[in-house]
C-alpha cells in the first residue's frame, strides 16, 4: 500500500528568509576565527558604574522578581521623566508618557508599530542601523530612503523634502548617528520638524547615544522643538548611557496620546523587562552630573586615541561628534578592493576587525571605501589594535619594496 502523499512545506516568511546573516555576526565570527581584536561591534569591554551594578544585585534579593508593570516600574518611569527635565527641560508625566522596553531595538520596533499601517510611507536616513529597514517592511510600510554622503554627512534638504508626501506617516531619525558620528544641528532639526508638521507625520527618534557627544557638541532632542512634543517618540538606552549593553533596558518618552499604542506594541513583543535591572537603571539616571560629563570625556579621549593612531597610519579619518565610532577612509593606504574586502583582509592579515560602512546602506551606489572602528574599548586594546595595523602596514610596504 502506497504511503499517502503530502504537499511540500509552504515557504516561511519571505522577508525573514531573504534576510542574510548580518555583517556584525559575520565579522565577529571571522574575528574569533583569526584571533583578531574586534573593533567592529559597538559594545564596551569594561563595566558600567559600580552603584548601578550594586543596585541591580541588591534588587534581585528584595523579593520583587515577578512581573513588573507593563510600562515599567514606577521608580524607572519617574527617573526617565526626571532625566528629561534635567537634561532637556521636557516636562513628562511618568505615569502616562514613559514606556520601558527590553532594549532600544525593541523600543524602536514598538514605536514604529504604534503608528505605521500597511501602505504607509516611512522616511529613513542612510546610512542606517540594520534593524530599521526590515521592521518597516515587516509592518507592510514603504521605506523612503534619503542618503547622507561622506565626508560631511550634511542633510540633503531637497532630497528629504522630496521623500515626504501624502502617504508619509513617520520619519525615523538617529542622532547622534551610527555609524557616521554625526550630531544633527539645530537648523537641520528645524527643517525636519517643519516637514513632519506639514505632513501630519510622527518622528521616531533613536537617541541612544544622547550622552556620548564630544568637542562641545550637545544632543538636541527633536521633541524639544516647537510643535514636536506630541509627534515624537524619544528613545533612550541604559546600555549605551551606562556601558551595560547586555542589560537590554530601553525607554520611550512619548506624549500621552502616543504612549498607549507604544505600550500595546511592547505588550505584544516582550510584555515586561527584568525588574531588578529597571530599578538599577533608575539609580543610574539619578547619578550626578560628574558621571555624565565623565562618560563623555573618557569616550572623547578614546576617540582621540584611535583617530590619531589611524591618521598616523595614513587613514583618512572623518570627524566624530558623537557615538562609539570612527569612520576611516582606507584608500590612502593603497588597498585596491572595496570595504567588505578591506575589513575581511585586515581581520585575517592584521588581526583587527572593523565593519564596512556600505553595510549600513540599502540602496545601490553606497560609499565603499570606508571602515567603521569602535573606540569604546580599553586603552590597551586600542593601542594593541593600532600596533597590529602598523605591523600589517609595514609588512605590506616591505612586500611592495621587494617586488
Amino acid at each position: 500500500m502506497n504511503a499517502p502523499s503530502h504537499p511540500s512545506l509552504k515557504p516561511q516568511n519571505a522577508l525573514l528568509s531573504g534576510t542574510g546573516t548580518t555583517v556584525f555576526t559575520v565579522m565577529s565570527a571571522l574575528a574569533v576565527e583569526h584571533g583578531a581584536i574586534n573593533l567592529g561591534q559597538g559594545f564596551p569591554d569594561y563595566e558600567g558604574p559600580e552603584p548601578v551594578l550594586r543596585a541591580a544585585a541588591d534588587a534581585l534579593m528584595d523579593h520583587r522578581n515577578q512581573y513588573p508593570p507593563l510600562t515599567g516600574v514606577p521608580e524607572l518611569r519617574a527617573a526617565v521623566a526626571a532625566a528629561n527635565r534635567r537634561f532637556y527641560g521636557l516636562e513628562i508625566d511618568p505615569a502616562s508618557e514613559v514606556v520601558v522596553t527590553s532594549g532600544a531595538t525593541e523600543a524602536i520596533t514598538a514605536s514604529l508599530m504604534a503608528v505605521l499601517d500597511p501602505g504607509d510611507e516611512c522616511v529613513l536616513i542612510e546610512p542606517l542601523y540594520d534593524t530599521y529597514l526590515p521592521v518597516v517592511r515587516m509592518l507592510g510600510a514603504i521605506p523612503k530612503l534619503v542618503r547622507l554622503t561622506p565626508p560631511k554627512w550634511e542633510l540633503p534638504r531637497a532630497e528629504l523634502a522630496a521623500a515626504f508626501g501624502p502617504r508619509t506617516k513617520a520619519i525615523l531619525l538617529n542622532s547622534p548617528m551610527n555609524p557616521t558620528g554625526k550630531v544633527f544641528t539645530t537648523a537641520e532639526l528645524a527643517f525636519i520638524a517643519d516637514l513632519v508638521q506639514r505632513h501630519g507625520a510622527y518622528a521616531i527618534c533613536d537617541e541612544v547615544y544622547e550622552h556620548l557627544t564630544f568637542d562641545g557638541w550637545s544632543h538636541i532632542p527633536l521633541m524639544t522643538l516647537p510643535g514636536m512634543r506630541e509627534r515624537c517618540m524619544r528613545i533612550g538606552s541604559a546600555g549605551k548611557t551606562f556601558s551595560l549593553t547586555g542589560w537590554k533596558v530601553g525607554y520611550v518618552t512619548a506624549d500621552r496620546s502616543l504612549a498607549p499604542n507604544v505600550a500595546k506594541a511592547h505588550q505584544l513583543l516582550t510584555f515586561t523587562t527584568p525588574p531588578n535591572l529597571q530599578r538599577a537603571v533608575a539609580v543610574g539616571l539619578g547619578l550626578d552630573d560628574a558621571y555624565f560629563a565623565g562618560l563623555s570625556a573618557s569616550l572623547g579621549a578614546k576617540r582621540d586615541r584611535l583617530a590619531a593612531g589611524l591618521s598616523a597610519l595614513g587613514f583618512g579619518v572623518l570627524p566624530t561628534q558623537g557615538s562609539y565610532f570612527v569612520t576611516a577612509d582606507f584608500r590612502p593606504l593603497g588597498f585596491a578592493g572595496d570595504d567588505v574586502a578591506f575589513c575581511r583582509h585586515i581581520t585575517e592579515a592584521a588581526k583587527v576587525t572593523a565593519i564596512p560602512v556600505s553595510a549600513f546602506y540599502a540602496g545601490e551606489g553606497a560609499p565603499n571605501h570606508y571602515a567603521r572602528f569602535a573606540f569604546c574599548k580599553a586603552d590597551a586594546v586600542l593601542d594593541e589594535a593600532l600596533g597590529r595595523l602598523a605591523a600589517w602596514k609595514g609588512a605590506r610596504g616591505a612586500v611592495r619594496a621587494a617586488g
